[in-house]
């Protein structure tokens, strides 16, 4: 066990716990909480290669790395989109439905590929565990959906969330698999080149906003209010860039663990966007987080 990924690992866990539930409390279009969210992971990421004198990456590894933030945004502007998505009723599917279903896509995508392609878990009782651990994820993550009372608009509603999910988490595997074949660096050092990634795409993206929809997000405050909810995903992003590396914990276990801040986004989105559970509905969510922490404490020991 590396104590030293699992400290970065933390990090994510907080980033992106709190990232999601400002995202939506912001409010404002997608292209607003991207443009805020990838802006503000640029800030901290000039700033932190300033302090720590960090020389640019060159070559193929800035590319790398480069455009697995430019995936992260694309899959990221995806998945708000789908936080505002309503039903008939005009009921929003919110933080808390959405980031579960999203969570269970990435840690599938993201073990398989780990495990299969990287050689993580590589002992036999280790897979065997670390699959099982994933399996319990998921089903945990599902509770988390949980309604006592469904309607049609409901199901219809979760059905369109999961096809848009489906599409962002192309993004969200080359964001997390690109960084794995840079050589001879590490994940404070490819920090500052996957922000420009993401900085990237989201400036084109509000530029396309102004052109195509005559919509100026640039003199809208709630886009560079977007960007305090940046500053959150900026510490995921760098704990998770440095846990998941092969040195400290692996792609799989790195990013399992980091995806335990599903936790603090069901809850803290529920409180803060003032979605009502009855208690039955609030059972079930918490024996899912439960599942969740205790299934990814599972992978922290698995051998790689």
């Amino acid at each position: 066990m590396n104590m030293y990924g699992l400290l970065f690992s933390l990090l994510a866990i907080i980033g992106w716990s709190a990232y999601p539930t400002f995202v939506s409390y912001f409010g404002g279009k997608p292209v607003q909480g991207i443009f805020g969210a990838t802006w503000g992971t640029f800030i901290v990421a000039i700033v932190l290669s300033l302090i720590m004198q960090m020389p640019m990456l060159h070559g193929a590894n800035f590319w790398l790395a480069f455009f697995s933030g430019a995936a992260w945004a694309f899959g990221n502007v995806l998945t708000i989109f789908a936080f505002g998505m309503k039903d008939k009723a005009g009921n929003e599917l919110g933080s808390a439905k959405a980031m579960p279903i999203s969570t269970a896509f990435q840690i599938t995508a993201n073990v398989v590929w780990g495990v299969i392609m990287l050689g993580n878990w590589g002992p036999v009782s280790s897979k065997v565990y670390g699959f099982l651990a994933v399996i319990v994820i998921l089903v945990g993550a599902y509770m988390t959906t949980y309604q006592e009372k469904k309607s049609a608009g409901n199901k219809q509603l979760l059905m369109k969330a999961v096809g848009v999910l489906l599409i962002a988490q192309v993004g969200y595997s080359l964001y997390g698999i690109l960084p794995q074949y840079t050589r001879g660096t590490d994940g404070l050092h490819m920090f500052l080149a996957q922000a420009m990634g993401m900085a990237a795409f989201g400036l084109i993206l509000g530029i396309y906003e102004v052109a195509k929809n005559h919509n100026n997000i640039f003199k809208q405050s709630v886009t560079y209010k977007q960007i305090f909810s940046g500053f959150f995903f900026s510490m995921a992003a760098l704990g998770y860039l440095v846990s998941a590396q092969p040195a400290m914990l692996g792609l799989a276990t790195g990013f399992v663990l980091s995806q335990v801040s599903i936790v603090g986004a069901t809850v803290s989105g529920i409180i803060v966007m003032h979605t009502k559970k009855t208690q039955k509905e609030w059972l079930v969510i918490v024996i899912g987080l439960v599942l969740i922490v205790l299934a990814a404490a599972v992978t922290a020991f698995l051998k790689n």
